[in-house]
């Protein structure tokens, strides 16, 4: 039997880029049917949610996915953890993520082969709670170039990676990750180092575009990222120091690429992992500070140029453990040069087009999948709201309540604080 609900007066964010208006959002099923003005006939025996003027926005996109990043301070850990236990802590990272608002994630790396295509197909069947995924593999290394080695699929050559890409596919996996580059908190692989040729990065992306996946790509170095480009690597993570032709081949090609900085590692591993053992100190030395600075300046150019940069990334280690998800949010606003309404589009509407559904995933719009969220705040006012579990009242995915807040509501109405209550009313 269809299930029909309606949010009543609520602030609709639609993530068009319009300015959030007053109405109400008819769901019937798994579907948005209406938006704005709804048919009190539609609506007739509807459970009505009051929404007393609180933001209703679709769910969040996190591009740069890693339910098995298991919140440890030791980098090796991710590879000695018993699968058994590593399974179950995948699994409490889906809920975690669809806990924080999130209903949609692009895997980014699994720390053993079949973690991301089991959770994926645990959550389609609705077995266990969490966001749309597409799920990935271990991340594909040359010798000499891994970042974690007990976690990494290595290959060498042109014949290598095309066999490498064949046994992930083989798998399940929706997309193929490539480790391209170095990162300073291994102790030996610099972020300015590219590992892979040409030619490995052409046969493996060939190979993966045969048969219908992505790929996506640990690329920090300026080389890595135009390397990206030249052989369209689909989503490229990090991209901190893309130099100035860099910067060009990704404007001329911002109709399919799509950067996720993931840029909360950066700013965590230089000033937050001290009580893990790598102080500001240690980290400015290696160069971390040097890559944020330079990070944000080529980011801020890349939002300038109209380059899809998403958030989200590498959420999972100890200073950055799960959960926090929407600091990302944050980030590209105060350093990133985003308004808060450019932020919530690049974690919605560019999320609906990242997850390859951006007819469906991503807007408060007629005929899109009702993932939204009703905020006890205003995002645009402060974007923080997002990082405040409390303040996400509802959560729905796909017609569904994952958190029902209406005891909540049943003990008081909320207050969100920043609602002009005599607004026009909402347009049709």
């Amino acid at each position: 039997m269809p299930t029909t609900i309606l949010f009543r007066d609520v602030n609709i964010l639609d993530s068009t880029g319009a300015d959030p208006y007053r109405g109400d959002v008819l769901v019937e099923d798994d579907r948005i049917t209406a938006v704005g003005a709804v048919d009190p006939a539609r609506a007739e025996g509807a459970r009505v949610i009051e929404g007393r003027g609180r933001t209703l926005m679709s769910g969040l996109c996190d591009a740069h996915t890693h339910f098995s990043w298991n919140n440890s301070a030791d980098l090796d850990g991710l590879g000695t953890m018993p699968v058994e236990e590593h399974l179950l802590f995948c699994l409490e990272s889906a809920r975690t993520y669809i806990d924080s608002g999130y209903t949609m994630c692009l895997g980014a790396a699994s720390a053993k082969d079949r973690l991301d295509v089991v959770c994926r197909d645990a959550i389609n069947a609705g077995r266990i709670p969490g966001p749309r995924y597409l799920a990935n593999g271990p991340e594909i290394a040359v010798t000499g170039g891994a970042l974690i080695k007990s976690i990494t699929k290595f290959a060498d050559g042109p014949e290598g990676m095309r066999k490498a890409v064949r046994e992930l596919i083989d798998i399940g996996v929706d997309q193929i990750k490539l480790s391209m580059t170095g990162e300073e908190i291994t102790g030996t692989q610099r972020a300015e180092d590219t590992y892979f040729s040409e030619e490995e990065v052409a046969a493996a992306v060939t190979e993966a575009h045969r048969r219908g996946k992505r790929v996506c790509a640990h690329a920090r170095s300026a080389e890595s990222v135009k390397m990206c480009v030249r052989n369209h690597v689909d989503v490229i993570y990090h991209a901190s120091f893309t130099d100035a032709e860099g910067m060009d081949m990704l404007e001329a090609n911002k109709d399919w690429v799509f950067v996720a900085p993931g840029i909360n590692w950066l700013v965590a591993t230089l000033y937050e992992a001290e009580s893990f053992g790598f102080p500001q100190e240690a980290a400015e030395a290696v160069g971390y500070k040097k890559e944020l600075e330079t990070a944000i300046e080529g980011l801020r150019e890349m939002h300038r140029r109209g380059i899809k940069v998403l958030p989200g990334g590498d959420y999972g280690f100890a200073w950055t453990p799960h959960g926090t998800y929407a600091r990302d949010l944050e980030h590209f606003v105060e350093l990133l040069g985003f308004t808060p309404m450019e932020a919530i589009v690049s974690a919605t509407a560019w999320g609906g087009e990242i997850m390859l559904r951006p007819d469906e995933l991503g807007k408060v719009a007629p005929g899109y999948l009702a993932d939204l969220l009703l905020v006890d705040g205003d995002p645009l006012a402060d974007i923080t709201v997002l990082q405040d579990r409390t303040k996400l009242n509802y959560i729905m995915k796909g017609g569904r309540f994952h958190k029902d807040g209406s005891d909540a509501d049943a003990a008081g109405p909320p207050n969100p604080g920043n609602v002009d209550r005599n607004q026009a009313p909402a347009r049709v």
